[in-house]
C-alpha cells in the first residue's frame, strides 16, 4: 500500500467514526428483550376467530380473468408488462 492509501484510509476511519457514533446516539442500545406477557392466549383467541370469507363476486371476477387468460392467451405477455 502506498501512502496516498493509508492517508484515504485514516480520513475514511474519521469520518465514519463521526458518522458511527450518531448513528450509535440515535439509536437506543437494545438490552435483553423479554416479552411483557404470554403471546399464548393470544394466538388461541385468535384461531378461535372466524375466519376471513371471500365475497362471491372475487370469485366470479377470478373466474372471467382466468377465462380471457384461457380464450386470449396473447394478454398474457402484455400483461406481464405492465407487472
Amino acid at each position: 500500500m502506498s501512502q496516498d492509501d493509508l492517508r484515504k484510509n485514516e480520513a475514511g476511519k474519521e469520518e465514519f467514526g463521526g458518522l458511527r457514533e450518531k448513528l450509535r446516539g440515535a439509536m437506543p442500545a437494545i438490552g435483553q428483550a423479554e416479552l411483557r406477557r404470554d403471546l399464548w392466549p393470544d394466538i388461541l383467541r385468535r384461531l378461535e376467530r372466524p375466519q376471513v370469507r371471500v365475497p362471491w363476486f372475487d370469485w366470479a371476477l377470478l373466474a372471467f380473468a382466468g377465462a380471457l387468460l384461457i380464450l386470449f392467451p396473447a394478454l398474457i405477455p402484455a400483461l406481464l408488462y405492465q407487472l
